[in-house]
């Protein structure tokens, strides 16, 4: 039974490692999120941080079109790195032999 748990501890330390670099990862990402069929684009990195807005400038007169444009945009530029870092993580406990029931995080 020891060497079960220093063999999971061990694998936890390794995910744990795995995880740091992931997020570091993760953090320079940049992903471009898109709405009304490209007329507004948002390019956010891994940290949700906005580096740029391209408006086209057909939407620019009508105002509650923009902002929801501006809204759809963002929000769709979160999903693409929501779904980008679930695939990162579990791509990286694929191989973790967890005991049954036990989820992570611990």
């Amino acid at each position: 039974m020891k060497r079960g748990i220093a063999g999971l501890m061990k694998q936890a330390q390794q995910m744990q490692e795995q995880m740091a670099k992931a997020q570091a990862e993760l953090g320079n990402l940049l992903v471009t999120g898109e709405a009304g069929g490209g007329m507004v684009k948002v390019e956010m990195n891994g940290r949700h941080e906005v580096k740029m807005v391209k408006i086209d400038p057909v939407v620019a007169d009508d105002i509650e079109m923009l902002e929801d444009l501006i809204t759809a945009a963002i929000n769709d530029a979160v999903n693409r790195i929501s779904k980008n870092s679930a695939d990162q993580m579990s791509s990286m406990t694929a191989g973790l032999d967890l005991p049954p029931g036990m989820k992570l995080p611990f």
